[in-house]
Parts: C-alpha cells; sequence; structure tokens
C-alpha cells in the first residue's frame, strides 16, 4: 500500500533559520528550491525534510512521533548535534542487536532521534 517515506515535517517559529540549521544539522543532504510556491526544503536520500511554519494547529516541540537517523556512530552524531545547539533529551540506551538510540531536541524542541552503533561500548551497557 505504501512505498515508504515521502517526507517529515518539522514545525518551526522561524522556517528560515529552521532550514539553516537543519542543513548544518544534515550536511549531506541537498537543498531544493520551488519558486511557484515561495518553498526551500532539504532531501536527504529519498525523504524530503520540510521545514515549515509552526501554527495553532501544529506547534513545534516533543510530541507525538520521533522519527530516527540511522548513523554510523551515534556517540560522535550525537557530538555533532550538540555542537550545533542540540541538547539530549533521551538516552542514550541499548536497544536490539548491539545498537543504541538517543533522542536530541533541536533549538525549538522537536525531537530528532539517533540510532546506531556506539563503537567501544558493549551492547549490554546502558
Amino acid at each position: 500500500m505504501t512505498n515508504g517515506v515521502a517526507a517529515i515535517l518539522v514545525h518551526v517559529p522561524d522556517p528560515e533559520a529552521g532550514l539553516a540549521w537543519y542543513a548544518s544539522a544534515f550536511p549531506e543532504a541537498e537543498r531544493f528550491r520551488l519558486d511557484e510556491f515561495d518553498f526551500s526544503y532539504l532531501r536527504i536520500g529519498a525523504v524530503d525534510l520540510e521545514i515549515v511554519q509552526a501554527d495553532e494547529k501544529v506547534t513545534s516541540g516533543a510530541a507525538g512521533s520521533v522519527v530516527y537517523w540511522a548513523v554510523d556512530d551515534l556517540d560522535r552524531a550525537l557530538a555533532h548535534f550538540e555542537a550545533l545547539g542540540a541538547h539530549l533529551y533521551r538516552g542514550p540506551m541499548v536497544i536490539q542487536e548491539g545498537y543504541w538510540m538517543c533522542q536530541v531536541r533541536d533549538p525549538w524542541g522537536n525531537c530528532i532521534g539517533l540510532r546506531g552503533a556506539r563503537p567501544g561500548h558493549k551492547g549490554d551497557e546502558a
């Protein structure tokens, strides 16, 4: 019925500032612009990351679903996000097959999940 995730919308009070922050947070992302809609977005692999205006229906902040990004080195990814101003929100905690996960919050309070290995840590240490 579905063909995978097409887009992730992140709601922020200032979409231009949010787009700049997320472009730094995901340096592998490609930036695209739709002039006819006066809209820019990022593409990471096959997924569009759309930074959109928060409003009364969908505000920014931690609530509901969290998207987890696969990373090669959880500690290195966490340090990268923290250097950009994200704050550790949950974890790190061990999950299946020796992998770990954590959540960070962007400057607007939205959760970003990170999932991957922690070289140098045993999979059963939490």
